[in-house]
């Protein structure tokens, strides 16, 4: 096998043991149709199910299938990012162990790459196994991302997509550590085009992706590309206090004109709850903004590898090609 495989697929896993065997049935019969040249990083997130010991078992069949058994559970942009960072293939494809993402598609994706895309989204056209919420909230996070931030977001496309060398090397040089792989895809630029698929229900399981854990991914997307929530407490500052200004005119010609009123209780009271309301919005905002750059200031790093199965003499070789460059 040549030390560049042609195509790398990267596979984060956390707990997908039971959809294992139809994965590697399928993309073992789509790769070997377009080369003999393929290697797939399987990243076990942390399981707590048989999912690492499917997968040694797998790579001692088949030494194409490599394991990359992170310390604990990080996060699925943690995998992710750890399996960009060891492959090898001269394309690389992202995709999900649930088989949301039929590899059938992967010949597409990579007869766009030959024309000279550097990136080949997977965009769904029908969500199958999600409801109407989920479906509507997930529109509205892009289409807001897009409008308040300098990067585009396309429209239901997922972290499913083909990406060229280059990508991944300019990938590998981005070192935040609240990663937002779909905004970061974007972000790097490059010639892209967009493939479309129906997006199936899960084969086995259920999602761990919960409502409390997309609400936490939205927010890392939001604040990780746009300063645009700290600008809003500008403006909404002097809208009130202009607001107020011209409250505190009116009263004073009311007060000349009519005389002095009993003040009111209950809009007292309003105001204040309203006012400490926003300030206390404010504040969490700004707390967002400064926990992100704790994490980044500590400089820990972005995942720890318990162990490799598969990659070790090539990251070996690709050391010593750096010591020799050097």
């Amino acid at each position: 096998m040549p030390s560049a495989p042609l195509l790398s697929i990267v596979i984060p896993m956390h707990n997908e043991v039971d959809n294992l065997d139809e994965l590697f049935a399928r993309l073992r019969t789509v790769l070997d149709r377009i080369t003999p040249y393929w290697e797939m990083l399987c990243v076990n997130d942390g399981s707590s199910d048989a999912t690492l010991d499917y997968l040694l078992q797998a790579h001692a069949l088949e030494a194409r299938i490599r394991v990359i058994d992170l310390s604990r559970n990080f996060g699925k942009e943690i995998a992710l990012t750890a399996g960009l960072d060891h492959a090898r293939g001269d394309a690389v494809i992202p995709i999900d162990a649930d088989l949301q993402h039929p590899p059938e598609i992967i010949p597409e994706m990579v007869a766009r790459w030959r024309e000279g895309y550097d990136i080949v989204a997977a965009a769904h056209r029908r969500r199958e196994g999600e409801g109407w919420f989920r479906r509507i909230s997930a529109k509205a996070f892009y289409r807001l991302v897009g409008h308040i931030s300098s990067i585009e977001l396309p429209d239901d496309v997922g972290d499913y997509r083909l990406l060229s060398r280059p990508v991944v090397d300019a990938l590998r040089r981005l070192p935040e550590r609240t990663r937002f792989m779909k905004g970061l895809f974007a972000w790097v630029g490059f010639r892209q085009s967009v493939v479309y698929f129906d997006r199936e229900a899960r084969h086995r399981g259920t999602s761990r992706w919960n409502y409390w854990k997309l609400w936490n991914l939205a927010l890392d997307g939001l604040f990780a590309f746009s300063s645009v929530p700290l600008k809003i407490w500008s403006y909404l500052g002097m809208t009130i206090a202009g607001t107020s200004l011209v409250y505190a005119v009116y009263l004073v010609f009311r007060t000349l004109l009519v005389g002095v009123d009993v003040p009111g209780y209950a809009s007292l009271v309003v105001g204040v709850l309203f006012l400490g309301g926003i300030q206390l919005i404010s504040l969490g905002v700004l707390g967002e903004y400064l926990a992100r750059v704790y994490d980044e200031v500590k400089g820990r790093p972005l995942y720890i590898v318990r162990s490799r199965h598969g990659l070790d003499e090539a990251m070996t070789a690709q050391s010593t090609d750096s010591t020799a460059a050097s």
